[in-house]
């Protein structure tokens, strides 16, 4: 065989199987390649935008969760004014109900010894009527005197 024609058999065969490639086998393979760098990129544009979310959904997380701290701490201190405003409104009540029963105590006492006045002068006035008695050794007749006894209780 000939070196030559063999030699352009050989090259006619390589031309012929790289076009075959370049124009059925080259197209599909670098579509592919081509859509897979696609999603490649897409799933790192999805990464990055999905850490840049976390970034901001954290510090949104930070920032509800100290606003909550604050509605709390302003909830505790509320509660801790309404308990104080409650117990001085218990004990301003408790010092009206003193006051109202140190003077119903009061006047009672002062009735008691109102009484006490009353029947002491009639007291006085009935040993005062038996001390006459005595010493005049003889009978006093008391409806003639009980005016006197009542000017009598009336002066003390």
């Amino acid at each position: 065989m000939n070196i030559n024609a063999s030699l352009f058999v050989q090259m006619v065969v390589f031309f012929l199987g790289a076009w075959i490639t370049m124009k059925y086998i080259w197209p599909p393979l670098i579509n592919a390649i081509e859509e897979r760098q696609k999603k490649i990129a897409d799933g790192l544009a999805a990464a990055n935008k999905g850490e840049k979310a976390l970034a901001v959904a954290a510090e949104q997380s930070k920032a509800i969760e100290a606003e909550a701290r604050g509605r709390a701490t302003s909830l505790v201190s509320d509660g801790e004014k309404r308990a104080q405003a409650v117990i001085d409104a218990a004990k301003a009540q408790a010092q009206v109900e003193a006051d109202r029963i140190i003077e119903a105590a009061k006047a009672e006492a002062a009735q008691e010894m109102q009484r006490a006045r009353e029947q002491l002068r009639g007291e006085v006035a009935a040993l005062a009527v038996a001390g006459a008695e005595q010493i005049l050794a003889r009978e006093v007749d008391k409806t003639v005197h009980a005016q006197l006894l009542e000017q009598l209780k009336a002066k003390l």
